[in-house]
């Protein structure tokens, strides 16, 4: 996978009516010099990923993988907002010569598709094969086969929404609480914040996994502990992990973004907006996740032309869509074939 970094020499338009000037975009692209050779795979990333699909996807995607370089040309493109080479909150803002901080302008889930579709149309790309995501990347998915309904011929979303549910944005809004209370996101600091976005990985981590799978894997073994609990090492670790990888100005930013996210705003309802859908789609649902349970992906298949609907199992709830390769790739390859791609 090589990396596409891309300026675009104009402004971006917002949903908000302000812009960003010049928005820088970073994709990774397979064979980029021979794009019209093999069908084009569009993975569209969750939350805290990158654009980098080979690395936090091994299981899916890579050579000899279900999604093969040999066979397609695979780009995954970095959200905007993020701190992974798209223009997010720890980038210089032009106008001031500093970091955006708090300052970055509100964005919604269709700002990242139009940021998306900038890349689309740089990279000359016309026809997209397969547009895919879990999670929010599945909020991203929905969105642009709604904006751009001739470009694809399939569309695969795992673990989502078609909007941000109460209690999906309830999580986030606690998880921005966390952040809030470290003193140092006083936005002077482009590194602040740090304290508070451990603490909000681990609310966040309570939502990803599930009741199981905590109890399976974070056991405490002697029976006679009184402290230093498995559970507690692993959340502390897990914090540390993202706050050590992630800006909590940006992480504010995107949880932001994601409670935006209703496919059926100013389209009059969701349904509506999903029947605008013209790819031909599976809706794959994870029975243990508690974030976007699987009545969600259901409404989703439901309201969509002729599409399919799939639930997998997993004890590792919405995580599942990162780690349940065997069954998501039986899934989509099913899928393929029954409608003769």
């Amino acid at each position: 996978m090589q990396k596409e970094i891309f300026q675009y020499d104009g402004n971006l338009l917002l949903e908000s009516g302000t812009t960003i000037n010049k928005p820088v975009i970073t994709c990774h692209i397979s064979g980029k010099d021979k794009i019209a050779e093999k069908p084009v795979v569009w993975i569209c990333h969750a939350l805290t990923a990158n654009s980098d699909a080979t690395a936090w996807w091994p299981g899916l995607v890579g050579t000899g993988r279900f999604y093969d370089p040999e066979q397609y040309t695979i780009v995954c493109a970095n959200i905007l907002g993020s701190c992974y080479g798209t223009t997010g909150p720890d980038n210089i803002n032009p106008g001031t010569g500093q970091a955006w901080l708090h300052n970055f302008p509100a964005i919604t889930i269709r700002d990242m598709v139009r940021a998306h579709i900038l890349m689309r149309k740089h990279l000359g790309i016309g026809k997209i094969h397969t547009l895919i995501g879990g999670s929010i990347g599945g909020f991203q998915a929905l969105e642009w086969a709604i904006m751009e309904p001739d470009v694809f011929q399939h569309l695969i979303v795992i673990a989502t929404g078609s909007k941000a549910t109460p209690w999906a944005i309830a999580i986030n809004e606690t998880e921005r609480m966390a952040i809030e209370a470290d003193q140092s996101f006083d936005g002077k600091d482009p590194e602040g914040g740090k304290q508070g976005l451990a603490a909000a990985r681990g609310i966040g981590l309570l939502s990803y996994r599930s009741y199981e799978a905590y109890n399976a894997t974070q056991k405490e073994k002697s029976g006679a502990a009184t402290d230093g609990f498995p559970a507690s090492s692993y959340q502390r670790y897990q914090g540390k992990k993202l706050a050590d990888r992630f800006n909590a100005y940006c992480y504010h930013r995107l949880t932001k973004a994601q409670d935006t996210h209703n496919v059926g705003r100013y389209r009059g309802g969701e349904a509506r907006a999903l029947a605008k859908i013209q790819a031909q789609t599976l809706s794959i649902g994870i029975e243990s996740d508690g974030l976007f349970p699987p009545e969600e992906q259901e409404f989703i298949a439901g309201n969509i032309p002729n599409a399919s609907f799939r639930v997998i199992h997993s004890d590792y709830g919405h995580d599942g869509f990162l780690l349940e390769y065997d069954q998501i790739q039986q899934a989509i390859g099913a899928f393929y074939q029954k409608k003769h791609t």
